[in-house]
C-alpha cells in the first residue's frame, strides 16, 4: 500500500507492506538509523520518535498508521546540520555515553520540553521513564534537560 506522510517537515510517500512497523520503515526503507532498534516490545525507548509531537515506540506502530500524519525523527532535530539547544545541553552535560539510548532519549525530552517548558525534575524523571539507559546515566540527562528548558533558544 501507498502512504504519504511528512517525515522530519518534508513530504514523503513510500509503498510499504501493511505489516511492517514505522521502526523497520525508517531504519531499513528510509535509511534513517539514528531511530534505535532495542527490545521490538515498546520497553527500552531505544526507537522512541514522535508522531503528531507525541512520542512513541516506532516499534510498535504500524507504518500504515502514519499515513497523513507527521514524524520527527532525531535526525529531524538538527536538518541543517546545527544541534538544537537540547542536543547541545546534552553534549554540556556529558548525558551521552555509550549514546545507545540518546535518540530515543532527545525525543521523549523533545515531547516534554513542547508541552511543558518549565518542567520540574520529577516530569523529567517522568518523561524518560520509558526510555531505559544501560550506562545509568540518568543524572546528566536530567540535567540536560532541565538546562535545555531554561535556554533561550527557541529551538529544542
Amino acid at each position: 500500500m501507498t502512504i504519504a506522510f511528512i517525515l522530519n517537515g518534508k513530504p514523503e510517500q513510500c509503498d510499504v507492506p501493511p505489516n511492517i512497523t514505522l521502526l523497520d520503515l525508517l531504519r531499513d526503507e528510509l535509511g534513517l538509523t539514528g531511530t534505535k532498534r532495542g527490545c521490538e516490545a515498546g520497553e527500552c525507548g531505544a526507537c522512541t520518535v514522535l508522531l503528531d509531537g507525541r512520542a512513541v515506540n516506532s516499534c510498535l506502530v504500524l507504518a500504515p498508521q502514519i499515513a497523513g500524519r507527521e514524524v520527527q525523527t532525531v535526525e529531524g532535530l538538527a536538518p541543517l546540520g546545527k544541534l538544537s539547544r537540547l542536543q547541545q545541553s546534552f553534549i554540556d552535560h556529558s548525558a551521552v555515553q555509550c549514546g545507545f539510548c540518546t535518540p530515543g532519549v532527545l525525543m521523549s525530552a523533545k515531547d516534554l520540553l513542547d508541552h511543558s517548558p518549565e518542567p520540574s525534575q520529577a516530569d523529567i524523571r517522568g518523561a524518560i521513564s520509558g526510555n531505559l539507559c544501560r550506562c545509568t546515566g540518568y543524572q546528566q540527562i536530567v540535567e540536560a534537560i532541565e538546562d535545555a528548558a531554561r535556554r533561550p533558544d527557541s529551538t529544542r
